[in-house]
């Protein structure tokens, strides 16, 4: 009988294609969620095979087949946080970033488009609240926190040593706080 890391370890195998040479790689889409205050929404999640290794990220995750980044988008909102939006009110893509990192037990490689979202006080709450959140068996283990950040506590964090994705977040959500000017940020990180 499989044991539960196997069957997780099939499971994440599936969701990340081998690319040309031999990495997993996938498509994703993330969503930059703006507080009327302009505070982000970030999840703090670590790797199943290394506890230590904690970072804050954006809501998103891979595109399955047949839906486009904006769907994936807001699908992947929905099952993390529980807030259900219309696709349509995403602003962007406002970054495109290719990713290369480590997860769970091996380099993995990520080509996401990222998407503001600008939501209104009860949205607010019903993001702290959770309510409605589908998440997976590993979501389950590896999220652990959720918090709304400012561009200076975000920096102030990165400062203390603590992982923010994308490295350049805070720079980048004054602009977005501002106005999306239409420009589309291109980025690699490894």
């Amino acid at each position: 009988m499989p044991n539960v890391r196997d069957i997780e370890r099939d499971v994440i195998a599936a969701e990340w294609p081998l690319d040309a040479d031999g990495v997993p790689h996938r498509q994703a889409a993330r969503v930059v969620v703006i507080n009327p205050e302009g505070a982000i929404y970030l999840i703090l999640g670590h790797d199943v095979d290394d506890t230590d290794y904690r970072w804050w990220f954006t809501p998103g995750g891979g595109i399955v087949a047949g839906e486009s980044p904006r769907e994936g988008a807001a699908r992947e909102l929905r099952e993390e946080t529980g807030l259900r939006v219309n696709p349509e009110r995403f602003e962007g893509p406002v970054l495109q970033r290719h990713a290369t990192f480590r997860f769970v037990g091996s380099t993995r490689r990520q080509d996401e488009e990222f998407f503001v979202l600008r939501v209104s006080a009860a949205e607010v709450a019903a993001l702290d609240s959770a309510d409605g959140r589908e998440l997976t068996a590993l979501e389950e283990k590896v999220l652990d926190d959720r918090a709304w950040w400012t561009a200076a506590q975000l920096e102030e964090l990165q400062q203390r040593g603590e992982n923010v994705f994308p490295r350049e977040l805070a720079h980048l959500l004054g602009t977005w706080i501002r106005g999306w000017d239409g420009t589309v940020i291109r980025l690699t990180e490894a």
